[in-house]
């Protein structure tokens, strides 16, 4: 046990005079061996003393040769004290003593002590009695050091209660604290971290942990300083966070080298975040390890990433085993991949298991795939439950289907909002369903946006018929909007439909822009209104080229309207052929139609 207190409290006698301050930090040699020959002719003057029966003096010997090491110069000198009722040299007696590993009969001393008076040596008899279990003797002894305001024995007493669960230890916590204590300021810190994360919290105590968070850290606290560094990133001061994580660091906290490896990385200096990250892997850090094997799969360093997941794990992190599971994925090696995944989602690892799962059923093993899918949605996995609902809609289980969506979309799955915004279209649940297709399309769903927008639209009253070259109307509609949203996302059904109400309003460019987009990209719809709008602006040999694609690829109006250009052209085999493939192709007004042209065109060839 080390010794009790400070000097003051070491010796207390209040008597003893130091030649210089303890706590100036000395920087030349000259200082530092005056000090050295004040210290010697102290403790001179104090053995003369001493051998002349100053009690005094022997107590004040005997802490100083016990501080330097020599426990069997000052035994003599302390016992001697001590006889003669010193309870400074009783404390010092006991810290001697159990130095040399007689616990027992430093207890005895320590008690002589405390019993005086002495609150150095009621901690060191409480902290003894704790060491021996007896905790309601080290409880009645730490408290008695507290009250006699011992920061240690403060500390001590709350470290105690704290382990018993008394809510009492906030308040001893808070006393060493107020007092300097840096562990204990760092515990009453996380202390109110806890309590306000827990929702317990009905004032400031974010605020005031973060306090005691900062006050432990500039008295060197690395992982205070880490916490404190976590809640100024979370807060979006940076560049502060980054001065404590770099001070805890450089006092050796791995994961503070961790973090900064991470704030440097996104602040795009990446080797100074892997010299970190290094060093934080090398203290045995696994997220670090992590991050340096991402770094390297980057760069295509395979065999390095490898190296730095499997240090990971190692660290005892299983995301190193998820990776590697990825890695391999990546490079076509499944069966390893497999391996991995099922090691990281034997231990708990979600992602894993929805990985694995997918693995599996990429290899038609659904029986095997539904337990990894289930294990990681009941884990929390988002992913797991929507693949669960496509997994039972493939299967025709649309209940079953709906209700992992559902779950999903709770979570904030985009897709799966999708899905369940048109489950609830097909139920005819309209206001289920708007919810629904807008947190789609809020998340980025250009069929959701699209969907919602035809909703929208459905609700708008008949619009009165425009012709190409009325202005255009000036506002647009939410509809309108969506539809827009979608369209430049790449959905070509909302860009035809953007197409058609650009029209409607007259904007014959826009039109054309938004068809061409979706004509380009494969819409029979598109191409078709493409040539509409072509023919009508005199263009109509692109028309109908644009008509013929949209026929090859099935659409029964092109068809009819190329055969009408053709019979307009006199090419009447060319219109009848047309004309027979707009029969084939419908719908049943466009095939009555085509029939009837394509009878016309027989009589008037076999005329």
């Amino acid at each position: 046990m080390d010794v009790m207190g400070d000097k003051a409290t070491l010796f207390e006698t209040g008597r003893f005079v130091q030649a210089s301050d303890p706590e100036r930090i000395v920087g030349e040699a000259g200082d530092e061996a005056g000090e050295a020959a004040d210290e010697a002719a102290e403790e001179v003057r104090r053995r003369l003393a001493a051998e002349a029966g100053d009690v005094e003096a022997m107590s004040v010997l005997g802490a100083m040769l016990l501080r330097r090491g020599d426990l069997d110069g000052a035994e003599p000198h302390l016992r001697g004290a001590t006889a003669a009722g010193d309870r400074a040299a009783a404390n010092n007696l006991g810290v001697l003593l159990h130095q040399r590993g007689y616990a027992d009969e430093a207890a005895g001393w320590w008690r002589i002590a405390a019993v005086a008076g002495s609150a150095a040596a009621a901690h060191a008899l409480g902290r003894h009695h704790r060491e021996r279990g007896d905790e309601p003797a080290a409880e009645y002894w730490l408290r008695q050091s507290a009250e006699q305001g011992h920061v240690l024995g403060a500390y001590a007493l709350a470290d105690l209660l704290e382990h018993r669960g008394d809510g009492a230890a906030e308040k001893w916590l808070r006393v060493a604290a107020e007092r300097g204590h840096r562990e204990a300021a760092y515990r009453l810190a996380r202390l109110l971290d806890r309590r306000a994360a827990g929702g317990c919290d009905t004032g400031d105590g974010a605020e005031e942990a973060e306090q005691w968070y900062r006050q432990a850290a500039a008295r060197g606290h690395r992982r205070a300083a880490l916490h404190l560094g976590a809640i100024l990133e979370k807060r979006g001061d940076l560049k502060e966070a980054g001065r404590w994580y770099l001070t805890s660091a450089k006092d050796g906290e791995p994961r503070a080298a961790c973090a900064l490896g991470f704030l440097l990385r996104d602040a795009g200096d990446a080797e100074s975040a892997a010299m970190w990250w290094l060093r934080a892997a090398q203290d045995g850090d696994g997220n670090a390890a992590n991050a340096l094997g991402a770094l390297h799969a980057e760069r295509g360093e395979t065999q390095t990433a490898e190296r730095w997941y499997r240090a990971a794990m190692d660290a005892g992190d299983i995301n190193g085993a998820y990776n590697l599971g990825l890695l391999c994925a990546e490079q076509g090696r499944n069966a390893q991949a497999e391996q991995w995944y099922r090691r990281a989602a034997y231990a708990g690892h979600r992602e894993a298991a929805n990985a694995l799962a997918i693995l599996l059923l990429q290899v038609g093993d659904t029986t095997g795939a539904e337990p990894w899918f289930s294990k990681a949605a009941e884990a929390g996995s988002v992913d797991a439950a929507f693949n669960l609902g496509i997994l039972y809609a493939g299967r025709g289980e649309e209940r079953e289907a709906l209700r992992w969506y559902e779950r999903a979309a709770a979570a904030g799955h985009t897709e799966a909002a999708l899905q369940v915004g048109m489950a609830r279209l097909r139920e005819g649940d309209e206001p289920a369903a708007e919810r629904h297709l807008r947190c789609a399309a809020g998340g980025g769903s250009a069929e959701a946006a699209y969907r919602l927008a035809t909703v929208l639209d459905a609700r708008r009253p008949p619009a009165p018929a425009h012709e190409l070259g009325e202005p255009a109307v000036p506002a647009k509609t939410e509809c309108e909007e969506w539809y827009e949203r979608a369209a430049s996302q790449g959905h070509r059904r909302a860009q035809v439909r953007v197409g058609m109400l650009a029209a409607a309003r007259g904007d014959v460019v826009e039109a054309a822009r938004w068809y061409r987009s979706a004509a380009e990209a494969g819409s029979r719809n598109g191409m078709f209104n493409l040539g509409l709008l072509l023919a009508r602006e005199g263009s109509e040999p692109e028309a109908a080229m644009w008509w013929t694609r949209a026929a090859d690829a099935g659409h029964g109006r092109a068809a009819l309207r190329l055969a009408l250009v053709y019979a307009r052209r006199g090419e009447l085999d060319e219109g009848q052929r047309w004309a027979d493939r707009a029969v084939s192709l419908g719908p049943a007004a466009v095939a009555e139609r085509a029939a009837r042209l394509r009878d016309a065109l027989r009589e008037e060839l076999s005329a």
